[in-house]
């Protein structure tokens, strides 16, 4: 009897890989209406999302030229898709996994991979999240867009879902381990603030039951289950447009930190799984600069988690699991 063929997709956000990539990606965001509907009118979305991407994309590009031209987060999540795949085909036999890369706003584009696991004899698919905590925004704006690829495709898959790992065990080791390799950067003696930047999210997305603020509240109590961090704030970053966010705001709080005399800021990206602009850009040079003119001598941020092993087990452990 064949060995049963199962895909893994690894869901994430993506990036644009080149300059020119910018704004077609910019535009693919902002057509999403699952994170903002920018017209009462469906059919004005794209016009809208359009005329947006084209007038953001010239402040953009120097944000992108300052990290290399590009975001690193396609070629990270190819590495995480190889190393999970060389670490599950390790213990099953024939080569039975085979894990790919899904991203929602650029390549490789889901109804392209869907297409490359109908020419593969694939049958089986385990949608596995990037995203740490489950938002309609993120998760469930891929999740949506992978539902309605294999809608409209002949082939019937069976499919299961990892929507989120905001306590899993491995997780929360592999973030507590950033955060003590982090502390030893500061000169010793010195007593760091620790500052957990998660990416915002409007507020009226939680009045309406998203559980996004509720599970990134979980992984930081189950960090602090785990160490002793006296001093330790959570805070928001990457907000856009004129809805209200989530608070307080991650540069708002270095702001004020630093006000108070605070020397020594530890940063931890505690929503974000691998490095992309903002961590790379917005954390590195806009917030670290922000920092250091409110008097903050010492600006560090915690190292993502990205193609380390100990992520690739988590990655496994939520595969096998499911």
């Amino acid at each position: 009897m064949p060995t049963k063929k199962t895909a893994v997709l690894l869901m994430n956000l993506g990036g644009p890989d080149s300059v020119e990539a910018i704004e077609p990606f910019l535009f693919n965001l902002f057509s999403d209406r699952e994170i903002i509907k920018l017209s009462p009118i469906p059919f004005m979305q794209k016009f809208i999302a359009r005329k947006i991407a084209s007038s953001r994309v010239q402040k953009v590009i120097p944000r992108y030229e300052l990290i290399g031209g590009k975001s690193p987060i396609n070629d990270i999540t190819h590495a995480q898709a190889k190393s999970l795949q060389e670490s599950l085909n390790a213990d099953s036999a024939a080569n039975r996994f085979l894990v790919e890369p899904v991203m929602r706003y650029w390549k490789p584009y889901t109804e392209d991979v869907v297409g490359r696991l109908i020419e593969g004899g694939y049958s089986d698919i385990i949608a596995v999240t990037l995203y740490p905590h489950y938002s309609k925004a993120t998760t469930g704006s891929s999740v949506n867009e992978l539902n309605r690829v294999l809608k409209s495709v002949n082939t019937k898959f069976r499919i299961k879902y990892v929507s989120n790992f905001a306590t899993h065990e491995g997780y929360i080791k592999a973030i507590c381990k950033r955060i003590k390799e982090g502390l030893r950067k500061f000169p010793k003696g010195h007593d760091a603030h620790v500052l957990f930047s998660a990416h915002s999210l409007p507020e009226d997305f939680i009045k309406k039951g998203d559980p996004y603020l509720d599970e990134t509240e979980q992984t930081i109590k189950a960090v602090l289950e785990r160490m002793t961090l006296p001093n330790h704030h959570l805070a928001f970053q990457s907000r856009s447009g004129p809805v209200k966010w989530l608070e307080p705001a991650t540069d708002k709080t270095i702001e004020r930190l630093g006000n108070e005399g605070v020397k020594d800021i530890l940063v931890v990206p505690v929503s974000f799984v691998s490095d992309h602009i903002e961590t790379l850009f917005e954390i590195d040079i806009m917030f670290k600069e922000l920092a250091e003119s409110h008097g903050v001598e010492n600006f560090i941020r915690a190292e993502s988690l990205n193609n380390s092993a100990d992520f690739i087990d988590v990655l496994k452990d939520l595969v096998l699991s499911a």
